[in-house]
């Protein structure tokens, strides 16, 4: 387990990257990151299906640079305080999912299993590709698999 550095609370970057401080949790800072993210998909549940998405690509393109940024500032790829990732994965989760919080929470179970177990292509992503991309993409593939389940779930429910 890394240490969350101080300037997470100094660095506005860092404090971004660190899922607004929730990536400094003691243990388990990637659950706790995507537990911070629900409210802000409780926020973003009522938008139409293209500002909902417009927000996730903007998060996603500014998550490669605050990603990026931090870990070359704490030389470390993919520090796991960073978790920034885990907030735009668990938004991508959610795409098109009507607000329940039994949704949010099944999202977060879904999610938090393929981001954990990283089955192919995640786990490929996760070594292979360095850089603020290479954090964001294991957790967005994570997302599109999580995406997939819950659109089954809700489909046969």
């Amino acid at each position: 387990m890394n240490r969350a550095p101080a300037s997470v609370w100094r660095r506005p970057v860092h404090f971004l990257a660190f899922g607004l401080g929730s990536g400094t949790a003691p243990f388990a800072p990637g659950t706790f990151g995507t537990l911070a993210a629900i409210p802000f998909y409780w926020m973003m549940a009522s938008l139409s299906l293209w500002p909902y998405l417009a927000i996730v690509l903007v998060a996603s393109l500014v998550g490669i640079w605050i990603c990026d940024r931090t870990s070359k500032d704490l030389g470390v790829h993919d520090h796991s305080g960073i978790v920034w990732d885990e907030f735009v994965g668990y938004w991508i989760t959610m795409v098109a999912v009507p607000f329940s919080w039994q949704a949010a929470l099944w999202g977060f179970v879904v999610f938090r299993v393929f981001d954990i177990l990283k089955p192919w292509p995640i786990r490929w992503a996760d070594r292979r590709v360095a850089g603020g991309f290479g954090i964001m993409l294991d957790d967005i593939f994570a997302g599109i698999f999580a995406w997939s389940t819950m659109h089954l779930w809700l489909w046969f429910h």
